[in-house]
């Protein structure tokens, strides 16, 4: 019998799926998959994920670890990201009884198409074809599903902008904030190094005290936002009236609340923002489907 899963429960899945991870040696999987894997690679500014469902959709194995490897879209360590995307390859066929040999990845929007096959090349050299490489807005809405509306993917060091119109993006934008500038501001207003302030940020029950450090940052987010809806509207696009947010950095406690206030837009955020774009990624791991 065919599984499919919407979008809430493939997150919920794929977060039951690399907790696992978190084990010191993670169990192979009781049942070994059968039929096509659907791989996705996300090279993201703070974070390298892999993940891979079965041919329905249905979450299987995942690893992810933070790495920056990336900055702005552009891979800065090459040699790095192969390398820990590679052990990162070899950890899940273990768990999977099986080999990975195709992988989609994804590039941010108005990144130079040299440093799109940068990101190609990265995957390939890992020991995975990439012959789908889809932009990170469509790769999100890809899980998402949205007719109509804003996806805002706030990642480590960019903020992507995608408008959605009938199910189809129609509109794309990336500029330089995200997560790493939340790690910096807390960092100097505790007087902590990076890395402590990176941790501290994750903290959920440090999140509370942190957002009036953090809120002038949140509120750019918004007006980057908000900027870019201005400027499609100017353009004859549909005016639009809700925001997702996507991205490990809309996890932050009060994040949806910030955008929502600043832009006056119903503003929602999935549960495990992290994986949303990742698990499109590898939704868009069919023939015909990548955008490159």
């Amino acid at each position: 019998m065919t599984r499919t899963l919407d979008p809430a429960a493939r997150l919920a899945r794929a977060a039951e799926v690399l907790r696992r991870i978190d084990q010191p040696e993670p169990p192979p999987l009781r049942t070994f998959p059968k039929g096509k894997l659907l791989t996705g690679v996300d090279l993201g500014t703070a974070y390298l994920v892999l993940v891979v469902l079965d041919e329905q959709g249905v979450p299987l194995a995942g690893e992810y670890q933070f790495a920056q490897v990336v900055r702005d879209g552009l891979v800065v360590d090459y040699v790095g990201a192969v390398d820990r995307l590679s052990a990162m390859k070899t950890r899940v066929e273990a768990r999977l009884g099986r080999e990975l040999d195709e992988a989609a990845s994804s590039f941010p929007p108005g990144v130079p198409r040299a440093e799109v096959r940068a990101t190609a090349n990265v995957v390939e050299a890992a020991g995975l074809r990439c012959d789908q490489l889809v932009d990170e807005p469509s790769a999100a809405n890809a899980l998402l599903g949205l007719q109509n509306g804003a996806i805002v993917d706030v990642g480590g060091g960019t903020t992507g902008i995608a408008i959605i119109e009938d199910g189809r993006v129609v509109y794309t934008a990336d500029e330089a904030t995200g997560g790493t500038h939340f790690s910096l501001v807390i960092a100097g207003a505790l007087d902590l190094s990076f890395e402590e302030a990176e941790e501290t940020k994750k903290d959920p029950a440090q999140q509370a005290r942190l957002l009036p450090v953090v809120r002038p940052v949140m509120e750019k987010v918004a007006g980057i936002t908000a900027r870019h809806l201005e400027a499609y509207q100017a353009q004859g696009g549909r005016v639009v009236e809700q925001i997702t947010l996507v991205g490990g950095t809309s996890a932050f406690a009060g994040m949806a609340g910030v955008v929502q206030n600043f832009t006056g837009l119903a503003t929602e955020v999935p549960d495990w923002p992290m994986f949303v774009t990742p698990l499109g990624i590898a939704l868009c791991n069919r023939p015909g489907e990548g955008t490159e």
